[in-house]
């Protein structure tokens, strides 16, 4: 089936206003006259979400800005209250968002985010019209324990709880194995393959065929230009979340480039 890759930075805890600016304007001169068969999600800390927008608006850049598609990090389940240093999803449409990044490792270990908070965020995500990139993975010890399959079943079953196919449509799966985000080491393409293959089937179990060969799964963990080719060539593997090698224009569009064709 065609699905068309997506390609997502996240930026994480690094770049603000400024170096936002410089990034984008870089990038989009890089661009310039090419027109990629993907799509390409920036997603910067939140300050920089409204001068990201802005330049992405602006009639400089109106050109290639249909190319990029503004993400968040991360949302609240709650629409506003007594919820200090939270961001509502309301906010983000403000900054013309359309993706938001959920479930990330690093926020459910360093956060504690469990996987019932993860999917009410999806829900309110969807609520708000916004594309969630629900992001699921298991860790070294859990891989080496032969405990892939259960983890991912129990993240996939659990962050989807109650979420309809028609949401489900909207939703991009990003498949990160933990041991490879940031630590330089990636998995293998059959590794990674098949548990993209594992994800696709899950998805098989619980809304059927039809959505499991139209959803987008992309992979995550030390994606470099290097690796793209390789990675993206995997049947079930739709585009890349990327971290550390987004952060420079250069390397972020040559994993675009590398891990996808040019539309004529």
């Amino acid at each position: 089936m065609n699905r068309k890759p997506i390609f997502a930075a996240n930026w994480k805890m690094n770049k603000g206003a400024v170096e936002t600016e410089d990034f984008v304007k870089s990038f989009l001169s890089k661009i310039q006259g090419q027109n990629f068969a993907a799509e390409i999600v920036i997603a910067p800390p939140f300050i920089a979400l409204p001068k990201l927008a802005d330049l992405l608006h602006t009639a400089t850049a109106v050109q290639n800005a249909h190319a990029i598609q503004i993400g968040a990090q991360n949302c609240s389940e709650y629409d506003s209250g007594a919820y200090t240093g939270e961001i509502s999803v309301l906010m983000l449409r403000e900054f013309f968002v359309h993706y938001v990044i959920l479930g990330h490792s690093e926020r459910r270990s360093i956060f504690g985010e469990t996987d019932a908070s993860i999917n009410a965020k999806l829900k309110k995500a969807r609520e708000a019209n916004l594309k969630p990139i629900f992001c699921i993975g298991e860790t070294l010890a859990e891989r080496e324990g032969g405990k892939l399959e259960s983890v991912l079943r129990t993240q996939v079953t659990e962050g989807l709880k109650d979420i309809s196919e028609k949401d489900l449509a909207e939703t991009v799966i990003a498949y990160e194995p933990v041991w490879a985000i940031g630590t330089g080491v990636t998995a293998t393409s059959q590794q990674a393959q098949d548990a993209h293959a594992f994800v696709r089937s899950l998805i098989a179990e619980l809304y059927g065929a039809d959505a499991a060969g139209k959803i987008r799964i992309q992979y995550g963990g030390s994606v470099k230009p290097g690796n793209a080719a390789e990675l993206m060539a995997c049947p079930d593997i739709d585009g890349a979340l990327i971290g550390g090698a987004a952060l420079e224009p250069q390397s972020f569009l040559d994993i675009i480039r590398n891990g996808t064709v040019q539309a004529q």
